[in-house]
C-alpha cells in the first residue's frame, strides 16, 4: 500500500514525499488502521521493519496542536534511540504544527524543562530523566492520549521495569497504549497483560529476530592471531559501514587504538563517553563520515543506521544479544554479513545462539561444532 493512499493530510503526506517514503513496510501497512483507531496494541516485528514510522505518522495525525500538552508519550530504554526517535518524528511532522521533544539523562535538566514548559505535544523519554520530571511537577500526564512502550523488551533488560509500571501507573485516565518489542519473552508478555486493554497482536516476526537478509560468518580464532586474522578480514572485504562490537569499555578503547595505526575513518562509542560526544558520533556515522565504529553494546539497539553492511563482533555477545547487534545490518531487506571470531571460551555460548536463532553459519576456516 502507498502512503498516498491513507488520505492522510498534505501536510504529512509531502513530508513523507520529500523522505521519499512511497511505500508502506508491512509492519505499518498492518498497524496503521489499529493505532488510529485509538486500539490498544502488541506488535512484534524485526529490527528495522519500520517501527518508529508506524507508530508516528497516526500519533501526529491525532495530536490538537492547539492544546500545548503532552498527548503523545514514547518510552524508550536509551538516550540515542530517544534522540533517533524525535529526529523521525519531528521529519514527518515538519510541515504540521506539532511540537516533539526529547527528555534524556546526561543532558542539561533546565533546558528540557524550559522546552516542556513551553509546550510539547510529543515527549520521548526514557524513564529515568522521564520519572525526574515527573517529580520535579514539571511532566503533566493528564493529557496523553497515547503511551508507547519501544524496545519494550531491552527496557525490562535494562531493569526499567518498575520505572515503567510507575509512570504508566500515573496516566489513570482512559488512554491508547502501544507496545514495540523485537523479542517476545516471559517478562515482556507479562508487562503486556498488565498494561494493554483487549489488544490487537500482531507478529511480523519469525522465531528469530535477524533479518533474513544476513549472512553469518564465523571465524575460529585463537587469541594470539585475533588481531591479524580480523585485520586481514577488514582489508579483504568491501565494507560500506561497519559496527565492530566489543564487550568491555576498555576492549573498545584499545581495539580503537590498533584499528587507527591501519584504517582511517575510525571512531568509538560506549556508556563512559560524555552525552554531547555520543550524539555527535551517531550523526557522524549516520552521514557516512565515519566507515568504522566501534562499540559496546549502548549502539546494539534501536538505532537506525541505514548504510551498515557488516557487523563484527570481536567479542562474541551474551545469549540474546547476538540478534540485537546482526539487526544493525540488513535493515529494511537490505543484505548484509555478520562475523563472529570465536575462541574456544565462547563455543558453548555460540551452540546455544544457533540452537536458538536457527541461522545458518558459514565458517571461515575450520568449525570446532564438527570436531
Amino acid at each position: 500500500m502507498k502512503f498516498s493512499e491513507l488520505n492522510l493530510p498534505k501536510t504529512i503526506l509531502s513530508s513523507l514525499e520529500k523522505l521519499n517514503f512511497k511505500e508502506l513496510t508491512p509492519i505499518q501497512e498492518v498497524t496503521y488502521p489499529i493505532i488510529l483507531a485509538g486500539r490498544d496494541l502488541c506488535a512484534l516485528a524485526e529490527t528495522g521493519s519500520g517501527k518508529t514510522g508506524a507508530c508516528a505518522i497516526p500519533l501526529i495525525q491525532r495530536v490538537d496542536a492547539k492544546n500545548r500538552s503532552i498527548q503523545g508519550l514514547v518510552i524508550v530504554p536509551t538516550r540515542e534511540l530517544c534522540i533517533q526517535y524525535v529526529d523521525e518524528i519531528h521529519k514527518i511532522a515538519l510541515r504540521t504544527p506539532v511540537e516533539v521533544f526529547a527528555a534524556y539523562g546526561g543532558f542539561d535538566k533546565s533546558i528540557q524543562i524550559t522546552k516542556i514548559k513551553h509546550g510539547v505535544h510529543i515527549l520521548v523519554a526514557t524513564p529515568g530523566r522521564l520519572i525526574d520530571l515527573m517529580y520535579d511537577g514539571i511532566v503533566d500526564l493528564a493529557d496523553v492520549r497515547c503511551v508507547v512502550l519501544d524496545e519494550a523488551d531491552r527496557l525490562l533488560d535494562d531493569g526499567f521495569l518498575e520505572g515503567v509500571e510507575f509512570i504508566l501507573s500515573c496516566v489513570r485516565h482512559e488512554h491508547q497504549t502501544l507496545l514495540f518489542s523485537a523479542t517476545m519473552n516471559e517478562e515482556t508478555k507479562k508487562l503486556a497483560n498488565d498494561c494493554l486493554k483487549s489488544p490487537e497482536h500482531i507478529s511480523l516476526i519469525s522465531k528469530r529476530a535477524i533479518p533474513k537478509s544476513i549472512e553469518h560468518y564465523f571465524a575460529y580464532v585463537n587469541q594470539e592471531m585475533k588481531e591479524k586474522i580480523f585485520l586481514n578480514y577488514l582489508g579483504h572485504e568491501k565494507i560500506n559501514q561497519t559496527i565492530i562490537f566489543c564487550n568491555t569499555r576498555n576492549m573498545v578503547d584499545k581495539l580503537h587504538r590498533i584499528m587507527r595505526k591501519h584504517f582511517r575513518d575510525v571512531e568509538y562509542i560506549h556508556a563512559g563517553l560524555n552525552q554531547s560526544k555520543r550524539s555527535s558520533i551517531v550523526r557522524r556515522f549516520r552521514t557516512k563520515n565515519i566507515r568504522y565504529l566501534i562499540a559496546s553494546d549502548v549502539a546494539g539497539r534501536g538505532l537506525d543506521f541505514s548504510h551498515i553492511s557488516h557487523i563484527i563482533n570481536w567479542d562474541f555477545p551474551r545469549i540474546g544479544q547476538y540478534a540485537h547487534r546482526a539487526g544493525r545490518a540488513g535493515r529494511m531487506g537490505r543484505k548484509g554479513q555478520v562475523l563472529s571470531l570465536i575462541t574456544k571460551r565462547d563455543i558453548s555460548g555460540l551452540r546455544e545462539v544457533l540452537e536458538i536463532t536457527k541461522i545458518t553459519p558459514h565458517w571461515l576456516g575450520s568449525n570446532p561444532i564438527k570436531e
